[in-house]
């Protein structure tokens, strides 16, 4: 029996309703595709914004530079750096254009800066090489310095970072962590030094977290440091106490620390105060009779606890002003504080020039005859002349009675030991004039000669702390010759060849606390006598000096 095939099955007719709900659905999903499209570019704009306000745009470096020729770093004064001089630290805070701050370079000036710098040889320290000059002492070439930058502006990552690309240097940028990413565009994002760090050109170090700024340390409103001095209690009417100052500085300091951390960035081994104010550090610059008077013990005194709590979290600090000269070396590795030069909007790539000069360690073999570079001398008796004339003899002088006073090559002789000083001194005259040398200066002990035409006195130590550690009597007349050696652990001091007093440097002045150059002073009393003056003198390396009998020594 056969049965007829069977129809193809056909899809159930579809009712009316669905049909249109089908079409609805087709309408809906094609509307937000359309929406979506429409959208799009708008996101993209706005995606794009978002990202530009983290990430700024870098700028290209001007392209032509002016470089000034660096015949030697004693800039043709004859006077010659070591053979590795120290590193050179450039204190740097923004890069921008328009800018009327004194402390915005512009590009045009950082590039003929940069420019200067590499075709007079000089390479760029990274934060690890810098370290370790200051373990050593030794620099990894002849030439080189340390740049800085203060606070992490935008205008490292717009214009420093490609200009430093183009000489192929490095810098170090020291961060307020707690403004990084606040007031766009003035401060750097996160993201921007994310990309600066990836780049190998940048080191990240400190400069506190939120404490760059001054506040009240007194009723009257007076500002300071919000670092560096104990602040004003408004509620409780007093001073912050010791503990107090303590427990907000750690805590800020530790703050900074944290977001290092947290931003992948590795953990800052140097600081770099607020507006250079170390004011309780033994180095920082002379104060006014007031805040000395409050530095002993009122409400500026942090006594030591700043200088405690930085040492206990960095290995040197950075500052731009000091009591005594600090360039970096061995004076200023044995004190954990390293000086800078400053460069700003006035600085000019020639200003540069002569800084690099003033900064770079000397060789005392190549400093034969100071007198015959009144250049190289720097004026210490606040009269505000220049040159040597009231030392030597040619004037002018501060009066018919009156002092003077000069220290040679300060910055580059901070490292100096191991040196002879020899001097003839003339118009000597009865009872009330005398002459002044000084070695180690600036040391922590410098030694101090003082010659009158009768007898040679030597004292030792700085301010109050100076005393008389000997007197001898000379046989009378209105000249003599004055030899001083000054070793590591001794000065010798020898007066027209037969006058012979030593003098031991104390145990607990060792190393770079021991260094230092030559000062000279010239006091005039009488107004009827003529001024005394140096008339010849010469620095050599220092010759073996025989021990002095035991009765000629001065513990």
């Amino acid at each position: 029996m056969t049965t007829s095939p069977r129809a193809p099955s056909q899809p159930p007719a579809r009712r009316p309703g669905a049909r249109r709900g089908e079409a609805r659905g087709i309408r809906i999903v094609s509307g937000a595709l359309a929406c979506v499209l429409l959208a799009l570019p708008f996101l993209l704009v706005r995606s794009y914004d978002a990202h530009r306000r983290v990430v700024t745009a870098q700028e290209d470096p001007p392209g032509t530079s002016e470089a000034v020729r660096i015949p030697h770093a004693g800039g043709g004064s004859g006077v010659r750096p070591t053979t590795h001089a120290n590193p050179v630290v450039l204190a740097y805070h923004d890069i921008g254009r328009g800018s009327r701050s004194r402390h915005t370079v512009t590009p045009q000036a950082f590039e003929d800066q940069l420019a200067t710098l590499a075709r007079a040889g000089y390479r760029s320290l990274s934060t690890s090489e810098f370290l370790a000059f200051l373990r050593s002492g030794r620099a990894p070439a002849a030439r080189t310095v340390f740049i800085t930058f203060d606070d992490g502006t935008h205008g490292l990552w717009v214009h420093a970072d490609r200009i430093l690309a183009k000489y192929r240097m490095r810098a170090a940028a020291f961060l307020v962590t707690g403004q990084i990413g606040r007031h766009r565009p003035y401060y750097l994002s996160w993201e921007e030094i994310e990309r600066m760090r990836d780049s190998g050109r940048w080191d990240f170090e400190n400069h506190t977290h939120d404490l760059h700024h001054r506040a009240a340390v007194d009723r009257s409103g007076r500002q300071e440091s919000a670092l560096g001095a104990r602040l004003w209690l408004p509620d409780a009417h007093r001073v912050e106490t010791p503990a107090e100052y303590r427990q907000r500085v750690g805590r800020d300091l530790d703050l900074s620390l944290r977001s290092f951390e947290e931003h992948g960035l590795p953990r800052p081994r140097l600081f770099a105060f607020p507006f250079s104010d170390a004011p309780d550090a033994p180095d920082a610059p002379a104060r006014s009779e007031a805040d000395e008077s409050a530095a002993a013990g009122g409400v500026h005194s942090t006594d030591g606890l700043l200088t405690e709590m930085l040492s206990a979290r960095f290995s040197a600090r950075l500052t731009n002003h000091s009591g005594r000269p600090l360039p970096a070396g061995a004076r200023a590795a044995a004190t954990g504080r390293v000086q800078r030069l400053v460069v700003n909007r006035a600085t000019s790539t020639a200003d540069l020039v002569a800084g690099l000069a003033r900064f770079t360690a000397r060789d005392p073999a190549a400093c034969t005859e100071p007198l015959r570079e009144p250049t190289q001398w720097e004026r210490t008796d606040g009269s505000g002349h220049t040159g040597l004339g009231a030392l030597t003899g040619q004037g002018p002088y501060p009066g018919r009675v009156g002092y003077a006073s000069a220290a040679y090559l300060p910055m580059g002789s901070a490292d100096w030991s191991g040196y002879t000083v020899t001097t003839t001194i003339g118009r000597l005259a009865a009872p009330r004039n005398n002459v002044g040398l000084v070695v180690r200066y600036h040391s922590r002990e410098p030694v101090t000669i003082t010659l009158s035409d009768s007898y040679v006195r030597v004292l030792a130590g700085t301010g109050d702390g100076r005393r008389e550690i000997a007197r001898r009597k000379l046989v009378s007349g209105p000249q003599h010759r004055l030899r001083v050696t000054a070793e590591e652990k001794r000065t010798v001091v020898l007066v027209d060849g037969s006058v012979r007093i030593e003098r031991m440097t104390p145990h607990t002045v060792t190393g770079g606390d021991a260094t230092g150059g030559i000062a000279l002073s010239s006091r005039n009393g009488d107004a009827a006598s003529p001024y005394p003056r140096f008339t010849s003198m010469t620095v050599t390396p220092a010759q073996a000096e025989p021990s002095a009998p035991a009765p000629g020594t001065v513990p």
